[in-house]
């Protein structure tokens, strides 16, 4: 009897959960079920979306479970989604879940589908699944739409260290000093002087006509009373020397080449500089005595007292006799133009060395840079800066090899992956010589385009943290701004390509960050700019009618792409499946404009 009994509440307790689990299947078809973005929206490589579940009121109980399976249905495909599940102990009727998954090409027109089971808790006894319901249809892929950015960094070509001698094209000038030396107390210039090796040298420089800009005389003379009271000794010192220069320029037949020539005179009266300058360095006094003046010239007192009180110190005499001479001086800074190769020539004989006919060695590596920088083909860039590594084996020569196999890819000359490995190898050449921003930003660009973002964007960020010039930096923000849209951080892109370099590639990504960052206010000025740079850009007209069509401004939209599938018709089918515009389905103008 005890036995049938049992076998009986068994029954029942079955009975019930049967009933219960059909009846939670049956209200389940009112179930709300909904996911947030609608359409889903890929950000760098993931979907990323809400679901929520609201079950109507009283189909859950205690120890009972109401389990959502979801996936994503695409092409012939199913992706499996983690499950929602509801328990009755938790009292709820409603829940929402993430989820997420790796975005693929061709999921662009899937579904999130889901059915329901009914599931008691204890046994695990189930019912269901309850019919397919879509939950969201379809996944905005506008971020997919940035632009890769290709940029190379070249050491300028003026760039000077201690292993790269730089060239510019500017004119530079050269000094050469020459001091000639008077009798004290006067302003003759000696036949001595004349005959010197000094005055030889200076002669015979004046006789080569070097190309001369300023001709500087400072005139000066020692502190002791016959040269101090004459105040214009130091003056009629350097006229002298002007006129015995100008008499050499004459006799040198210079004509109108001498009226291209400044001559500034400075005297110099009654000023102690020079004399601590050559106390400094004499050696014929000790260190103490040495003070013993000092402290006399940086006291105060006029420029006679401070003369005398040094006159009377014991030592004197071997100073005044050491020392002072060189003080009655005329002395001459000739500022010459470093003579140089002019542009034409530098390419000339580049081309000559690139072709084997003359050495590498006979332009300088500033030269070899300066002419692989006159030429726009990166192509005559790689072939300058092969002949050149192979003479200047420098950091800054790798470095502008690569950048150059990096503009080949740009130019679109010869294999892509070939070219990119090449620049690696500079790359990482240019490193091991000396660790340098330039190539471990060049790096970065390199990693980026073999598909490693996440390591590009280190090693630019990286670099640009470095000591850079301001183009260099603007030229790796705009690869770091592309990488950031990859990577889903647009308000970080926005940022980057607002410093990055006036092209149309930064344009247009910064204008699609901005759209992605909600900013489309902004995103329409920014896409006016390419517009106006860039009249032909098809996928910028494309990109504001989607900034327009997010705004709620159809007109706008319209106009838009009428202007994106006029300059590239491929357009048309790309904008009549794209979810970006699905609020403009029904739109006549829009429909006319995509046929």
């Amino acid at each position: 009897m005890r036995k049938l009994s049992y076998a009986l509440l068994i029954l029942g307790t079955v009975t019930f959960s049967g009933c219960t689990l059909n009846k939670m299947l049956k209200m389940a078809k009112d179930q709300q079920l909904t996911a947030s973005p609608d359409p889903l929206e890929v950000h760098g490589d993931m979907v990323k979306f809400d679901v929520s579940a609201k079950l109507p009121d009283k189909m859950m109980k205690p120890g009972f479970v109401y389990s959502i399976e979801s996936q994503y249905e695409y092409g012939g495909k199913e992706l499996k989604l983690e499950n929602l599940d509801i328990s009755g102990d938790d009292k709820a009727t409603s829940k929402t879940v993430t989820r997420a998954f790796k975005f693929e090409d061709g999921m662009e027109s899937g579904v999130v589908t889901a059915q329901g089971y009914a599931i008691k808790s204890k046994s695990g006894a189930r019912r269901g699944p309850t019919d397919k319901m879509p939950i969201v249809r379809g996944i905005i892929t506008t971020s997919k739409l940035v632009e890769t950015a290709t940029y190379g960094a070249y050491v300028s070509y003026d760039y000077k260290d201690e292993t790269v001698g730089g060239w510019t094209p500017d004119e530079e000038l050269e000094p050469t000093n020459i001091a000639f030396f008077f009798e004290q107390g006067r302003h003759v210039l000696r036949t001595s002087e004349k005959n010197s090796d000094r005055g030889k040298y200076f002669q015979a420089f004046i006789a080569e006509k070097n190309v001369t800009r300023t001709v500087t005389i400072t005139g000066t003379h020692s502190p002791e009373g016959p040269e101090r009271i004459n105040s214009n000794l130091s003056q009629n010192r350097a006229e002298v020397i002007e006129k015995y220069y100008r008499d050499m320029m004459k006799r040198y037949d210079y004509k109108g080449e001498a009226d291209q020539i400044k001559f500034v005179l400075k005297p110099v009266i009654e000023d102690w500089t020079e004399f601590k300058q050559m106390l400094d360095k004499y050696n014929g006094i000790s260190s103490s005595e040495k003070s013993q003046v000092l402290s006399i010239v940086n006291g105060s007192g006029s420029f006679e007292d401070k003369e005398r009180q040094i006159s009377r110190l014991p030592f004197y005499r071997k100073m005044f006799n050491d020392v002072y001479p060189d003080l009655r001086a005329a002395r001459t800074e000739i500022l010459t133009v470093i003579p140089k190769r002019s542009a034409a020539e530098i390419s000339v004989l580049a081309k000559q060395i690139v072709e084997g006919k003359l050495p590498a060695d006979t332009l300088s590596y500033g030269e070899l840079a300066y002419a692989a920088y006159l030429t726009p083909s990166a192509k005559e860039k790689v072939a300058i800066y092969e002949v050149t590594v192979k003479t200047y084996d420098n950091w800054a020569a790798h470095n502008n090899l690569g950048a150059s196999y990096m503009d080949m890819i740009v130019q679109g000359e010869g294999n892509m992956k070939s070219n990119l490995e090449k620049a690696i190898t500079q790359f990482e050449t240019s490193n091991r010589k000396k660790s340098n921003a330039y190539a471990k930003g060049n790096l970065g660009v390199a990693e980026y385009l073999q598909g490693n973002a996440t390591k590009g964007h280190e090693e630019i960020q990286a670099a640009i943290g470095m000591n850079l010039p301001s183009n260099v930096v603007y030229g790796f923000n705009g690869v770091k701004g592309a990488i950031e849209i990859h990577r889903g951080m647009y308000g970080d892109a926005v940022k980057s390509l607002s410093n990055s370099s006036d092209n149309a590639v930064n344009l247009y990504n910064k204008g699609l960050a901005q759209i992605l960052n909600k900013d489309y206010q902004n995103a329409m000025i920014t896409l006016d700019e390419l517009a106006d740079k860039d009249s032909d850009n098809a996928k910028g007209y494309y990109l504001a009618a989607i900034s327009a069509a997010r705004m709620g401004n159809s007109a706008k939209a319209v106009e838009q792409i009428g202007k994106a599938v006029a300059k590239d018709s491929s357009l048309k089918q790309k904008a009549l499946a794209d979810l970006e515009f699905r609020a403009l389905a029904d739109n006549d103008a829009f429909r006319n404009a995509l046929r």
